[in-house]
């Protein structure tokens, strides 16, 4: 039987899916804004700096000239991140919620590495008795 954290989260791993079916539908089929600012981008390459620019039109010109691995790098990080926290909300055992996360995992790795160097400290500090 699922218990009511369990529900929510997969309510909320269904509502991001949603949500990111919709953003990538947005981004890929109807934004026309970007599609244009990428061709002025292609077919203006000024060889000098103009005085009229403005820092927000600098701004555009510099992001959009970021590799496409760049970009999949910055969004796809925290997309994934988020996405394995809500499916850990999932999980029967509470206690596991989280692990997922780069940084808690990160830190629970470190943590069960410096137990274990303690404890083999702690063991080669016993002196055998030899009968």
């Amino acid at each position: 039987m699922m218990n009511f954290r369990q529900r929510m989260g997969w309510i909320g791993v269904g509502l991001y899916l949603l949500a990111s079916a919709a953003a990538f539908y947005y981004v890929f089929e109807i934004n026309e804004t970007y599609n244009k600012l990428a061709l002025e981008h292609i077919q203006q390459h000024p060889k000098e700096p103009q005085e009229g620019i403005t820092w927000t039109h600098s701004l555009k010109v510099r992001l959009l000239s970021l590799p496409f691995w760049l970009w999949t790098i910055i969004f796809l990080i925290p997309y994934l991140q988020m996405f394995l926290f809500l499916y850990s909300c999932t999980r029967a055992d509470p206690k596991t919620v989280g692990y997922c996360i780069i940084p808690i995992c990160l830190a629970v790795i470190c943590n069960r590495h410096q137990t274990f160097v303690k404890a083999s400290n702690q063991i080669s500090r016993l002196q055998l008795i030899d009968t």
